[in-house]
């Protein structure tokens, strides 16, 4: 087998050089053709693929400049001026506190206010700052004022519990370019001007129909400090007053051993902490708590005061005072040694006086006597009341004006400029006989109680009788010395002489008596219809419900500070506060509406009364206003005492049954 391979390789070898040889040479014995040239071949067209060129960009094309034309903003409603302010703590100033000026609500009391500044300012190293003009204020009339927070006094820590305030007016009446300084002075202060419209975190709110009460508070504020030197008493305080700077030194010299140092506060909120309440973490808080509860830790917040040397604020009082209610005497306008007795506050917050020796008195809401010697003549004498009508006239009870009426004397109106409405002797007809009270209806209708002939005599607006020609007689009727309205028109009369209280319809045709205690001698009718009498010889307050039922024959202290009262009126939230004329102090009491653990007549003021450190002699007669202040003929002494903001507010002219404004 492998021979016959290695043979099979032989041949196969001579097999191919033997072909490859006739390739070359060419085998066969023919002749060659002659080479045939194929035809042109036309390949197909090729079409080639499409060819994007690259992206070309243009170069940048700037538009010509466009002016736009000229957008005026929309006018600011009621801008503001400019003004600039510096807060201090004492003479030192306040750095880096928040500043933020205000507009007082009018959707109600304590409502929240409106601030006025986009972003709040800051104080800069000397306390100062500088309000732009611009801002927009709700309304012209808005009041205005500023809350200053936190800061840094000295090299003392920042403290957070600096809150200084003060109250500057209308917006439309602040002058540009004013300055004004914010301190402890003008803290206390807005505090006590403003306490019935505070509400918490410095929100200051009056409802929208007391914007008169509202703007005479502000008043009060810069009555009893200057706003442009932080100093107590203000700038417009009248010559006729008596200042009260003793006792707001006292209080702003308080706040400032919080204000100068956080470590001075502690004690402070303790001493301000309500009963049951929480406990102030500000001085805006603390203060204000002070003002609302001034018979609360009068002597241990005294003790807190500096040594007199190093008292910020001076003079203060040389011991601790009886309370921290604020009362300020006025004099002048015609009740000097004149005996003021009757006292009536109009719809702008005057208040008008009458006395006992025929001169009428008309003062300003911050005391400014409005004649310097009063208003006389019209048959004036000898006169007990005073009210006022719907129509803000005056109405007088003269008790015996001589060759009057047979003696007995007279009714005198006057308009509300002082202008005799009456006549040369005054209204007479209808029975009047030594009328001693006066007060008149929401119809305008007015009642009178006579003394000398123990009648009740209604006169119309116009001075015509509308009681027949002798007035209302009855037996129950005995030497009647007081008169208050309830909502239904009826008169309650006091009858001093037979210890009753009678109630009479409008048209005379019913009268009711019921006992009273010993000697009613003023009357006061609340918001429920309730009746308080003051029994000035039984040294007690009774309460009658609206059909004449007892609800308590007398409320006493024994004799502690209601003591001869007199004088009787309810504020806007039914409390009752008592003119007293033997205590010389002023007594509150809880109203009808009381509700436990304070019952009604529950005796809310200290053992003492309020203010029996105002002088009084003989406190005589007692009105609210719709600031919320009290108002109070001091009979002897010939003052009218201004206590401010302790009562809720009322709507003036009281006309029947007080009402809220």
């Amino acid at each position: 087998m492998k021979i016959l391979l290695r043979n099979s390789q032989g041949l196969f070898k001579a097999v191919m050089a033997g072909a490859l040889a006739c390739s070359l040479a060419g085998c066969g014995g023919g002749t060659t053709p002659p080479p045939v040239t194929p035809p042109p071949v036309t390949p197909p067209p090729v079409t080639p693929p499409p060819v994007t060129p690259p992206p070309v960009t243009p170069p940048p094309v700037t538009p010509p400049p466009v002016t736009p034309p000229p957008v005026t903003p929309p006018p600011v409603s009621n801008p503001g001026v400019s003004f600039s302010g510096k807060v201090l703590a004492g003479s030192q100033p306040i750095v880096g506190a928040t500043v933020q000026l205000y507009a007082a609500a009018t959707t109600g009391n304590g409502s929240a206010a409106t601030a006025l500044l986009s972003n709040a300012l800051t104080s800069d190293s000397t306390g100062a700052f500088t309000v732009a003009a611009g801002y927009s204020c709700p309304t012209a009339a808005s009041q205005i004022y500023i809350i200053v927070r936190a800061g840094q006094v000295g090299s003392a820590i920042a403290n957070p519990a600096i809150t200084l305030a003060s109250a500057f007016g209308a917006c439309n009446q602040i002058t540009a370019d004013s300055e004004f300084v914010i301190n402890e002075v003008t803290t206390a202060a807005m505090a006590w001007g403003l306490a019935q419209f505070f509400g918490t975190g410095g929100n200051v709110g009056a409802s929208a129909t007391n914007a008169q009460g509202l703007a005479n508070a502000v008043a009060t504020v810069s009555n009893l400090a200057n706003l442009t030197t932080g100093a107590s008493p203000g700038a417009t305080f009248p010559t006729t007053g008596a200042s009260p700077a003793t006792k707001v030194n006292a209080v702003a010299d308080l706040l400032n051993n919080c204000t100068a140092t956080a470590s001075g506060c502690d004690a402070l909120f303790s001493a301000t902490t309500p009963n049951g309440g929480a406990a102030p973490d500000n001085t805006l808080d603390a203060v204000l708590n002070l003002v609302r509860n001034p018979g609360s830790n009068v002597v241990t917040l005294f003790a807190q005061l500096p040594p007199s040397g190093a008292l910020p604020f001076a003079p203060v009082p040389s011991k601790a005072p009886a309370d921290w209610t604020l009362s300020i005497n006025y004099h002048g306008g015609g009740i000097d040694k004149n005996n003021p007795s009757g006292v009536g506050v109009d719809a702008n917050g005057n208040i008008w006086v009458s006395t006992y020796t025929g001169a009428v008195a008309e003062f300003s809401a911050i005391g400014t006597p409005m004649f310097p010697s009063g208003i006389i003549g019209g048959g004036l004498l000898k006169s007990d009341a005073l009210a006022v009508d719907p129509q803000g006239n005056i109405w007088v009870p003269d008790g015996g004006s001589p060759s009057v009426n047979g003696d007995f004397g007279s009714v005198t109106e006057l308009s509300s400029t002082g202008q005799v409405l009456s006549g040369a002797t005054g209204f007479s007809a209808g029975g009047i006989s030594y009328p001693t009270a006066i007060t008149v209806d929401t119809n305008g209708t007015v009642w009178i109680p006579d003394y000398g002939n123990s009648r009740v005599t209604l006169l119309s607006s116009a001075g015509q009788p509308l009681s027949g020609t002798s007035g209302y007689q009855s037996l129950q009727f005995s030497f009647p010395l007081a008169v208050a309205i309830d909502a239904n028109h009826n008169g309650w009369i006091a009858n001093f002489g037979n210890d009753t209280v009678s109630k009479v319809s409008a048209d005379g045709s019913q009268i009711a008596s019921f006992a009273s205690g010993n000697g009613p001698d003023g009357l006061a009718v609340d918001q429920r219809g309730y009746v308080w009498v003051a029994n000035q010889t039984g040294n007690s307050i009774t309460e009658l419900a609206n059909d004449g039922s007892v609800v308590s024959s007398g409320y006493s202290d024994n004799k502690a500070s209601i003591l001869a009262p007199q004088g009787i009126v309810i504020d806007g939230s039914g409390n009752v506060w008592v003119a007293n004329l033997h205590s010389h102090a002023i007594t509150e009491l809880a109203g009808s509406a009381a509700a436990s653990p304070i019952l009604p007549g529950a005796i809310l003021s200290p053992t003492a009364g309020y203010a029996s450190d105002a002088g009084f002699t003989e406190a005589y007669a007692i009105v609210a206003d719709a600031s919320g202040n009290l108002w109070v003929t001091d009979f002897n002494n010939n003052t009218l005492t201004e206590i401010v903001g302790v009562a809720t507010p009322v709507k003036t002219p009281v006309l029947g049954p007080p009402q809220t404004p």
